[in-house]
Protein backbone atom coordinates (compact mmCIF):
# COMPACT_ATOMS: atom_id res chain seq x y z
CA UNK A 1 0.00 0.00 0.00
CA UNK A 2 1.33 3.50 -0.33
CA UNK A 3 2.62 5.65 1.85
CA UNK A 4 2.51 9.77 2.43
CA UNK A 5 3.81 11.93 5.31
CA UNK A 6 1.71 14.60 6.39
CA UNK A 7 4.19 17.68 7.98
CA UNK A 8 2.68 19.59 10.91
CA UNK A 9 3.38 23.39 10.99
CA UNK A 10 5.45 22.32 13.95
CA UNK A 11 7.66 20.55 11.66
CA UNK A 12 6.17 17.03 13.08
CA UNK A 13 5.78 14.20 11.01
CA UNK A 14 2.91 11.71 10.15
CA UNK A 15 4.13 8.39 7.79
CA UNK A 16 0.56 6.85 6.80
CA UNK A 17 -0.94 4.26 4.91
CA UNK A 18 -2.38 6.17 2.03
CA UNK A 19 -4.95 3.68 0.12
CA UNK A 20 -5.08 3.78 -3.83
CA UNK A 21 -7.93 6.19 -4.94
CA UNK A 22 -8.60 8.01 -1.42
CA UNK A 23 -7.72 11.84 -1.68
CA UNK A 24 -5.15 13.33 0.41
CA UNK A 25 -8.21 14.77 2.52
CA UNK A 26 -9.80 11.33 2.86
CA UNK A 27 -6.36 10.06 4.10
CA UNK A 28 -5.94 12.81 6.29
CA UNK A 29 -9.63 11.94 7.94
CA UNK A 30 -8.63 8.71 7.77
CA UNK A 31 -5.94 8.88 9.99
CA UNK A 32 -7.41 11.82 12.28
CA UNK A 33 -5.14 14.84 11.42
CA UNK A 34 -6.50 18.06 11.12
CA UNK A 35 -7.31 19.04 8.05
CA UNK A 36 -10.39 20.47 7.66
CA UNK A 37 -12.65 19.50 4.42
CA UNK A 38 -15.66 22.12 5.22
CA UNK A 39 -16.68 21.59 2.05
CA UNK A 40 -16.48 17.36 2.06
CA UNK A 41 -14.34 17.72 -0.85
CA UNK A 42 -16.53 19.29 -3.22
CA UNK A 43 -14.41 21.92 -4.72
CA UNK A 44 -16.30 24.76 -3.00
CA UNK A 45 -13.64 25.95 -0.39
CA UNK A 46 -10.28 26.22 0.60
CA UNK A 47 -10.09 24.23 3.76
CA UNK A 48 -8.33 21.48 2.84
CA UNK A 49 -5.41 23.47 1.27
CA UNK A 50 -2.19 21.47 0.99
CA UNK A 51 1.56 22.46 0.33
CA UNK A 52 3.36 19.88 -1.70
CA UNK A 53 6.95 19.23 -1.07
CA UNK A 54 8.58 20.60 -4.29
CA UNK A 55 9.96 17.18 -5.30
CA UNK A 56 6.03 16.16 -5.53
CA UNK A 57 4.80 19.17 -7.39
CA UNK A 58 5.04 18.02 -10.20
CA UNK A 59 4.32 14.51 -10.23
CA UNK A 60 0.90 15.79 -9.61
CA UNK A 61 -1.88 16.00 -12.56
CA UNK A 62 -2.26 20.26 -13.00
CA UNK A 63 -4.52 21.87 -11.04
CA UNK A 64 -8.10 22.23 -12.55
CA UNK A 65 -9.58 25.85 -13.30
CA UNK A 66 -11.73 25.48 -10.55
CA UNK A 67 -9.25 24.42 -8.39
CA UNK A 68 -7.07 27.54 -8.46
CA UNK A 69 -9.77 29.46 -8.10
CA UNK A 70 -10.28 28.06 -4.66
CA UNK A 71 -6.72 27.85 -3.93
CA UNK A 72 -7.07 32.06 -4.22
CA UNK A 73 -8.91 31.53 -1.28
CA UNK A 74 -6.04 29.88 0.60
CA UNK A 75 -4.51 30.56 4.06
CA UNK A 76 -1.02 30.85 3.19
CA UNK A 77 -0.74 29.99 -0.37
CA UNK A 78 2.74 29.19 -2.05
CA UNK A 79 4.17 28.13 -5.79
CA UNK A 80 3.15 24.06 -4.60
CA UNK A 81 -0.53 24.85 -3.09
CA UNK A 82 -3.32 22.22 -3.79
CA UNK A 83 -6.60 21.36 -2.34
CA UNK A 84 -6.16 17.91 -0.39
CA UNK A 85 -9.38 16.91 -1.94
CA UNK A 86 -8.62 17.43 -5.38
CA UNK A 87 -5.36 14.90 -5.12
CA UNK A 88 -6.27 11.25 -5.53
CA UNK A 89 -3.39 8.69 -4.30
CA UNK A 90 -2.29 6.50 -6.74
CA UNK A 91 0.97 4.14 -7.28
CA UNK A 92 3.23 7.25 -8.35
CA UNK A 93 2.18 9.31 -5.32
CA UNK A 94 3.95 6.44 -2.84
CA UNK A 95 5.99 8.65 -0.44
CA UNK A 96 4.06 11.84 -1.29
CA UNK A 97 4.95 14.46 1.49
CA UNK A 98 2.42 18.08 1.84
CA UNK A 99 2.66 20.08 4.35
CA UNK A 100 -0.44 21.68 6.40
CA UNK A 101 -0.12 24.99 6.93
CA UNK A 102 -1.11 27.29 9.83
CA UNK A 103 -4.36 27.80 9.33
CA UNK A 104 -7.15 28.08 7.13
CA UNK A 105 -9.69 30.58 5.44
CA UNK A 106 -13.24 29.04 6.04
CA UNK A 107 -15.88 31.09 4.21
CA UNK A 108 -18.40 27.81 4.58
CA UNK A 109 -19.15 29.50 8.56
Amino acid sequence: MPKMTFIEPNGTRHEVDAPLGLSVLEVAHKHGLDLEGACEGSLACSTCHVIVEPEWFDVLNEASEDEEDMLDLAFGLTKTSRLGCQIIISEELDGLAVRLPGGTNNAMR
